[in-house]
């Protein structure tokens, strides 16, 4: 190979390879900030603008510096600048999230400014490569043309290889943090090879001087506690923690789920059937109540997480036919590991909880089908809109019950109206219950319930005290509801599989006070 093909084959593959890595960190960016703000259209959307911006700007300074007749040095050295960065990246979360934690900012502050501090320079300084390895190709051939749309689409292939590779295999395999300090290291890789054009002097310093400094930033985030991952376990859709919260003197050890940033469930020991959560007893309850005549149930679960529900509906006195949808069998394998689930007796298919239902025997029915997949400010829409209300509707026997748990802010909750109006296009009735009421706007957990069966709560009283230990009591909120409708909510839509503007609905949670 010429002298002047193998420097074009040496930029060309740089080119890649950089593009390759920007993509992984922007991938790895929304689980990295996870646990602090949860995963949602508004921090997709933090993460893509972000370090767009970076590499835009990148892209601009790289141009106006190779018409300065840059090197490929320089833009070596630009790169073992990025690869430091990206290995800086988990100290810096750390110091940036526990600046800002005092500041109570919004979901959508926290993940702007969270990601600005940690991905804005390594993206700028990636960007700042490309322009000017292809200038430097474009002196070694006279097929312009050709090299410009060969830069472009190398560029463009590596972002797609480091897309796939992110989210398919790296992140499962070896943890976001991982991930961050390999990128870090090949980007230092990425640079030395530019260098080699330097004296051997020059090389071995910059070569050594870089290797130092990545061999330091890796083992100080490698042993540092305080920057560890804060996952037990990674999976192509979670962090996932179990937090032991102690051992109480009857229930046993207490341990919860957190998915992301939110806590999912507790279960404990001894006693399956003690439900913590306030929102997760008022479900129970409603399921009892609206079934206390039938010896038996089959039940369909929309979610399992922690297996709390599952597990209490089974340890109950009547027999019960459990199938439960989990998206992520790593969290079932959680669930099973340390949670004290016995799932033996339970049907568990992986998978998404629609399109299993959808294709389950076309004769099956259940009494009961329990939503509990809206993960905080991350709810799938295809499973809060009216073609899904209306496969739950086909799936239900005719004194069926629907129940589910989302959250939004109270009064004035869009997506609560929103789910409402659309479950009542194919439900009789339609009710929704609070834990307390609060005297203020703020973030609350809704619990809706849906049949054609009348409510199972005698009367039109707003009261319901639990049968269950321990002893609580919720309020009815339907008629509140049903006045909002008719004024402050009256435009919210029905939500369709083609217009389910979920993250604008509940936008409160985002951006306002209400949210925190």
């Amino acid at each position: 190979m010429l002298p002047a093909q193998r420097k074009i084959a040496l930029y060309a593959s740089v080119v890649f390879l950089s593009s390759a890595l920007l993509l992984v960190l922007e991938i790895v960016a929304a689980r990295l900030i996870a646990p602090y703000v949860g995963v949602s259209l508004y921090t997709w959307s933090a993460v893509i603008g972000i370090v767009l911006a970076g590499l835009s700007i990148g892209n601009a300074l790289g141009g106006a510096w190779a018409d300065r007749h840059a090197t490929a040095g320089q833009a070596g050295g630009v790169l073992l600048v990025a690869g430091l960065s990206a290995l800086a990246i988990p100290w810096l979360l750390w110091r940036t999230a526990s600046v800002i934690e005092p500041y109570e900012l919004s979901i959508l502050g926290t993940s702007m400014l969270l990601v600005l501090v940690l991905f804005m320079l390594p993206a700028l300084l990636i960007g700042i490569v490309t322009p000017l390895l292809t200038t430097l190709a474009l002196a070694q051939s006279r097929r312009t043309g050709h090299i410009v749309g060969m830069m472009h689409a190398l560029g463009a292939t590596g972002s797609i290889f480091g897309t796939f590779i992110t989210a398919w295999w790296l992140i499962p395999m070896l943890g976001s943090r991982n991930v961050v300090l390999c990128t870090g290291l090949l980007l230092l890789l990425c640079g030395l090879l530019l260098l080699r054009p330097l004296t051997r002097r020059r090389h071995a310093v910059a070569g050594t001087a870089s290797l130092l400094c990545a061999g330091a930033v890796a083992y100080g985030t490698l042993t540092n506690p305080a920057l560890a991952s804060s996952c037990d376990r990674e999976s192509s859709f979670f962090c996932i923690r179990v937090i032991d919260e102690g051992t109480h003197p009857t229930l046993g050890q207490v341990r919860s789920l957190v998915l992301d940033h939110l806590l999912h469930g507790i279960n404990v020991e001894n006693d399956g059937t003690y439900l913590e959560a306030p929102y997760v007893h008022l479900m129970q309850e409603l399921v009892c109540r609206h079934h206390h005549d039938k010896s038996s149930l089959d039940a369909y679960f929309v979610g399992g997480g922690a297996y709390t529900q599952p597990r209490a509906l089974w340890l109950s006195q009547r027999p019960t036919a459990i199938t439960v949808a989990e998206l992520d069998p790593v969290v079932t394998e959680v669930a099973r590991e340390t949670l004290f689930l016995d799932d033996s007796d339970m049907r568990v298919i992986h998978g998404d909880a629609r399109v299993v239902l959808d294709r389950l025997d076309a004769d099956e029915r259940f009494d009961v089908i329990v939503g509990d997949a809206f993960h905080d400010v991350s709810v799938p829409y295809h499973l809060v809109t009216r073609e899904f209300a209306r496969l739950l509707h086909d799936r239900l026997r005719d004194d069926g019950l629907y129940v589910l748990n989302l959250v939004d802010v109270y009064p004035g909750g869009r997506l609560a109206g929103a789910m409402v109006r659309t479950l009542r296009t194919e439900f009789a009735h339609v009710e929704v219950w609070l834990d307390q009421v609060p005297r203020e706007a703020t973030r609350v957990t809704y619990v809706i319930s849906a049949s054609d069966a009348p409510t199972p709560v005698r009367g039109r009283e707003d009261n319901l005290a639990s049968a269950m230990r321990p002893r609580r009591q919720w309020t009815r909120v339907t008629d509140r509801i049903d006045e909002a409708l008719h004024g402050e909510l009256a435009r919210v839509p029905v939500l369709t599989d083609d217009n389910a503007p979920v993250e604008q609905l509940i936008s409160a949670l985002f951006t306002t006070d209400a949210g925190r």
